[in-house]
């Protein structure tokens, strides 16, 4: 097992490449935010190939993805466990052309946040009940419409390895309007980056694709559904990373 003296430094290192590769590249590609939507998605997975980049050179840490042919042709729901930052720096490449749903504050961050909102993505209020769903679904159709696949996370937020909270209704709400697959995927990106943790541990992050989940199950149904596969994948990955 790694020093953890060792594993300090290599996380440092990737910390201050990072934000300074970060800014380097924020400030250089701010004039795209006026181009093109493909230019702003562009630019953002440069930056995105960067940080990943950079994190496999300091911290050893990679990925693989598996399952791909579990991913339905046309628009579906990605409905993704979350327990990492990793996931959302990697799932834009992952999953190329994905409106990532997030919460609407992100939005406002200077030219990230600014980029986000070029690309694309949705942003939902959280906290604004009925009509936070109303929104969310009225732009989900919109970017369905436009032939592109939904990116939620259903816990809503980043979770702690091991942590089950309850999936949020968001998820539902989509499934039974938008009359799509719901594509589950597993992870255990948070054995190697935690949750608020400034170690990164080196390996390998395993992200699986599982199989969909067809539409024209009632609400009980496709929640418990989603969350046995979310989370049975999700505890073999994690166990498996540990051994």
């Amino acid at each position: 097992m790694p020093h953890s003296g060792f594993l300090g430094l290599r996380s440092l290192l990737f910390n201050v490449g990072w934000y300074v590769g970060s800014t380097v590249i924020a400030i250089v590609g701010m004039p795209l935010l006026l181009a093109p939507r493909r230019w702003v998605v562009a630019w953002s997975h440069f930056w995105i190939r960067f940080c990943l980049g950079w994190l496999r050179i300091t911290c050893l840490l990679t990925h693989r993805l598996d399952g791909l042919g579990n991913m339905p042709s046309g628009p579906v729901i990605i409905a993704a466990k979350h327990q990492s930052t990793w996931e959302t720096l990697a799932f834009a490449l992952l999953f190329p052309n994905a409106a990532i749903i997030l919460k609407r504050e992100l939005l406002f961050i200077p030219v990230v946040g600014w980029a986000m909102a070029r690309a694309g993505h949705i942003g939902v209020e959280r906290g604004d009940g009925a009509k936070a769903l109303r929104g969310l679904v009225r732009q989900a159709k919109a970017a369905l419409a436009e032939g592109r696949s939904l990116l939620i996370y259903p816990e809503g937020t980043r979770t702690p390895v091991g942590s089950q909270p309850p999936y949020q209704v968001g998820t539902a709400a989509l499934y039974r309007q938008l009359g799509v697959p719901v594509v589950p995927v597993a992870l255990n990106s948070g054995v190697f980056w935690g949750r608020r943790k400034f170690i990164k541990w080196p390996g390998v992050i395993d992200v699986e694709v599982l199989p969909a989940i067809l539409p024209g199950l009632d609400r009980k149904a496709f929640m418990a559904t989603l969350r046995e596969r979310i989370e049975g994948a999700t505890e073999r990955l994690v166990k498996s990373a540990q051994k």
